[in-house]
């Protein structure tokens, strides 16, 4: 099962962006999807993280209220819904998928989409 983000873009500080990670050659429904950022010279970052069953966690304080993870199995989606975005925000944003029960954990993902930019400006 390939991931790929989708739905970045260009947002004023303030705005709203919702990205999705959808699923090729599979059932997204099947796996835990978590949701990483890579910002220009910084190391990549793991915003949170949606379970099979769909439960969500967010894992940084600066996201948290802001940030929020959802799935539609449906759909064969992730979403990322972020909200009152920051300049700070401006980073690719992958998605990646795990069936380790350590799900709520960066270290947990192995298998990574293509990324999609975020970008936001002041």
């Amino acid at each position: 099962v390939q991931l790929q983000a989708s739905g970045g873009g260009l947002a004023q500080a303030g705005e709203s962006l919702r990205l999705s990670c959808g699923a090729a050659g599979g059932a997204v429904g099947n796996y835990h999807v978590g949701w990483f950022r890579q910002a220009p010279g910084k190391e990549r970052e793991f915003v949170g993280a949606v379970s099979r069953s769909g439960v969500s966690i967010i894992s940084s304080d600066s996201m948290k209220g802001r940030f929020t993870i959802s799935r539609s199995n449906a759909k064969n989606t992730v979403y990322l819904q972020m909200n009152s975005l920051k300049p700070e925000d401006t980073a690719v944003y992958y998605c990646a998928r795990t069936v380790r029960t350590d799900w709520n954990r960066g270290m947990a993902y192995e298998h990574w989409g293509q990324g999609t930019q975020v970008t936001v400006s002041s």
